[in-house]
């Protein structure tokens, strides 16, 4: 048993597979920016200067606070790992079970953080553009402290925590490239089972049709098995359904964390600020019968 824990709880010698990525976000996104200079479309959303600038602002800002959020989910994690008596070795086999586990579990936590008011308040960061383009994947928020306990059955089975780590990289490495209006349609086969650009420019349109759609990260057979998936049909309007109109990074952060404690102040009683923290972003409070006496028809007044 000691030597089987021991085994277990080496860190696993994985790469970061973030860091190792950014020249290909850097080249990439120059790629995309000359495409659409050199083959504009009038009907794309294309790239604004000051948008894309809080983009890389608020992804440079992510890294920042990432690194103090992982201080205590780090402890969680470890003292829950080191209470099980399951391991999952890392071998090539079974980081590829690892990667399948944790996409089905990013589908429930990124449907979790577009259904939960409280969860959308960091979400909503990385739909505040108008803009879809390399520059919006960059947009993420500073508040992703709430990812962490959609994880938790992933270390309880034994995955190391730095493993899980690997992962949720790999997958947020993968989601970069989706994020561009210069590729319409993969493949068939290919479109059927993994995330695309199609796929994920129906997740960040304002339309009612395409809203809380395409929740997948690397697949997107999760969103065909649980009914959330949506094909692209017509051309996505991007943004929020009230969009927030502001480039400060700041401002962009925080403003649905201001807009909720404002509507828990202007609560009625706790029922409703349950409701204003715990139910849908465009949730309202069931509104009291009006007590007033229904004004009479006017024949029947006359008559009177």
């Amino acid at each position: 048993m000691a030597d089987r824990r021991s085994y277990g709880a080496r860190m696993p010698n994985l790469p970061n597979v973030v860091v190792w990525s950014i020249p290909a976000f850097v080249l990439l996104t120059v790629i995309e920016m000359i495409s659409v200079r050199l083959h504009p479309d009038e009907d794309a959303a294309g790239y604004e200067t000051k948008d894309a600038a809080t983009s890389v602002t608020m992804g440079l800002g992510s890294l920042f606070f990432d690194l103090l959020w992982k201080i205590p989910i780090v402890a969680i994690y470890t003292a829950i790992y080191e209470l099980t008596p399951l391991r999952v070795p890392v071998l090539w086999w079974t980081v590829v079970l690892m990667l399948l586990a944790q996409d089905f579990f990013y589908y429930w936590s990124h449907r979790g953080h577009h259904v939960i008011r409280i969860l959308w308040a960091c979400h909503v960061v990385h739909h505040s553009s108008k803009k879809f383009n390399l520059t919006t994947a960059l947009r993420q928020p500073w508040t992703s402290l709430t990812v962490w306990p959609f994880y938790v059955p992933l270390i309880a089975l034994g995955v190391h925590p730095a493993a899980l780590a690997f992962c949720s990289s790999a997958n947020l490495v993968y989601q970069f490239w989706i994020h561009t209006e210069r590729i319409d349609k993969m493949p068939r086969w290919f479109e059927f089972v993994f995330n695309t650009p199609s796929h994920h420019r129906v997740h960040h349109a304002s339309q009612g049709g395409y809203l809380d759609r395409n929740f997948g990260g690397i697949l997107i057979v999760w969103d065909r098995l649980f009914g959330s998936f949506v094909a692209e049909t017509e051309r996505p309007v991007y943004g929020l359904t009230k969009n927030i109109n502001t480039y400060n990074p700041l401002k962009v952060a925080t403003h649905e964390y201001v807009a909720i404690a404002k509507d828990l102040r202007a609560a009625s009683g706790w029922r409703e600020r349950a409701g204003r923290l715990f139910r849908g972003p465009g949730w309202q409070p069931a509104q009291a019968p009006s007590t007033a006496p229904s004004p009479e028809p006017a024949g029947e007044s006359a008559a009177a």
